[in-house]
């Protein structure tokens, strides 16, 4: 794929501004990761999501948890996420941002808001699909509440789970991308989608590849560890097949 990217570059005569070469692109990388501008965007990038998942991942746990308990949490869960889950999140940010202000803060709730629906739905559904017997076998052993729920329903749901987690990681990426390449973070600057922004409006068209790319990369590099969670944990316990 970078050999057909070098060689359209190459033979195409297409105007740099538009497509960069690798090499440039490349160089742009590298140096952006020595005077610290990517490498200040990418961490400022991640460390807002991981906040945010971590919090949506919270939330979620505590709306499933209710759901499972009892009948009124079950309504209140089916009713938020056929309400919020069709909605882009990206669309509340301007409504957050009158409340909170154009920082950080605005986008941790508009992100988390992207990742809590599909983790609770994944963890519901995993939950609802649950073997009976095993819960059957849990009741006998005296698991009611919050046990049941740690001891049986957690690890029988763990593919769901993950799946959840997956997903709403893939939605939040998104969603902060979005969000910063409009408003970026802090009100000034920020993260990758501010720096592919910026180097847009001084026409640094290796910059926005560069960008790009790290994107890329980072999505490659979680897809990777999801799958190695799932290898050590849901397909060697014999709860999914070997891909």
């Amino acid at each position: 794929m970078v050999g057909l990217w070098q060689l359209y570059v190459s033979a195409s005569g297409v105007d740099p501004l538009l497509v960069a070469g690798p090499v440039d692109v490349a160089r742009a990388l590298a140096q952006g990761f020595a005077d610290g501008r990517l490498l200040d965007a990418t961490v400022l990038t991640l460390q807002v999501l991981l906040t945010s998942m971590a919090i949506g991942t919270v939330v979620a746990a505590v709306l499933t948890t209710l759901a499972t308990w009892t009948r009124l949490g079950e309504d209140l869960l089916a009713l938020l996420t056929s309400i919020l889950n069709p909605l882009p999140s990206i669309a509340v940010l301007p409504l957050v941002i009158l409340w909170l202000g154009l920082d950080t803060q605005a986008l941790v709730v508009v992100i988390a808001n992207a990742v809590v629906w599909p983790i609770a739905i994944n963890v519901t559904t995993g939950f609802r699909t649950v073997n009976p017997t095993l819960v059957a076998v849990g009741r006998t052993l005296g698991l009611r509440g919050w046990r049941m729920v740690r001891d049986v329903l957690l690890p029988a749901a763990l593919p769901h789970i993950l799946s959840g987690l997956r997903t709403g990681w893939a939605f939040g990426w998104r969603t902060i991308i979005a969000a910063e390449l409009v408003f970026g973070v802090a009100g000034g600057g920020g993260g990758l989608g501010w720096f592919i922004n910026d180097a847009r409006y001084f026409l640094r068209t290796p910059e926005i590849f560069a960008g790009l790319v790290t994107i890329a990369l980072i999505g490659i590099a979680l897809d990777l560890l999801f799958a190695l969670v799932e290898r050590r944990t849901v397909v060697r316990w014999g709860m999914a097949g070997r891909a």
